[in-house]
């Protein structure tokens, strides 16, 4: 369970695959270099992306190992990634499973670095914690890479209108009912936090923490808002139902009317990095 009261279940991102590209946001520039710094890397050794999505991460870090594998429960994630990885030339080298992470170790081998990308929260964390350590090598790392929540980057000065997210989420609220919706549950409360507390508890050791800064202006256009909200779990495109034509047409006026020209303006969010060594056995 990740969260009180509520269960994972198949449906947390169906339909939401397809949206990722186009609607998240990118990590900052520089995550890549950041990574091969302080971890070493040198394209030997081999990398483990825990609820890897459709490779967004994963992808990106290819080339700095030798092997890739990348796991996600969600078959339209685990389709866009094989899709992203032909797209990238690096099929050969990169191998996607479908399974939750409870799963693990499924048979997969040891690895110099674990990757989560803004994933762990949705799982079982003390028993994915434990297993995830008993699968790095010696001088192996844990990984999580995340958007710094703490950013809110000014638009003014720029040349679109802000996303207007406010008024987005209350047109969600409007169709989907004002307590978050996750898979076939909800999450009053949200996602968990605490994931210091989960990783000492499984011994690792940490964390080390480095901010790669963000800033940069981005110009997103209607298509990709649109892309965005349905490529989140609490607005995934199936849990509208009959009523989704109506929710996207209404989002859409809604975004024809914050900006006419149909372009929006924000500013790329820091990422941040936290990794966590594996602590001597029996600690």
């Amino acid at each position: 369970m990740a969260a009180s009261g509520w269960v994972w279940d198949e449906t947390l991102f169906s339909g939401a695959a397809v949206h990722y590209a186009r609607g998240r946001l990118p990590y900052a520039p520089g995550l890549v270099e950041v990574l091969a710094g302080v971890l070493g890397l040198d394209g030997r050794g081999r990398l483990l992306d825990v609820g890897c999505g459709p490779g967004t991460l994963a992808l990106g870090l290819a080339h700095l190992f030798r092997e890739v594998v990348g796991v996600d429960p969600d078959r339209g994630m685990i389709a866009e990634a094989r899709r992203g990885a032909a797209v990238a030339g690096v099929g050969g080298k990169t191998r996607w499973v479908r399974c939750r992470a409870e799963e693990l170790p499924a048979g997969l081998g040891t690895f110099t670095v674990a990757t989560f990308g803004q994933s762990f929260h949705w799982m079982d964390r003390d028993a994915v914690a434990t297993t995830v350590k008993g699968m790095l090598r010696p001088g192996g790392a844990w990984v999580h890479v995340a958007d710094v929540k703490t950013d809110s980057p000014s638009t003014e000065g720029l040349p679109h209108p802000a996303v207007p997210y406010a008024a987005m989420a209350e047109l969600v609220r409007r169709y989907l009912g004002p307590v978050r919706r996750a898979g076939r549950g909800v999450l009053p409360d949200g996602t968990p936090g605490g994931e210091a507390a989960v990783l000492a508890r499984a011994g690792f050791r940490g964390p080390e923490r480095h901010v790669v800064p963000g800033g940069q202006a981005l110009e997103r256009h209607s298509d990709d808002v649109v892309a965005w909200v349905f490529s989140m779990s609490s607005s995934a495109p199936h849990l509208f139902g009959t009523d989704r034509a109506a929710f996207e047409a209404d989002l859409r006026q809604l975004l024809r009317t914050a900006s006419p020209s149909g372009r929006f303006s924000e500013r790329q969010p820091g990422t941040e990095v936290v990794i966590w060594r594996p602590g001597p056995a029996g600690r």
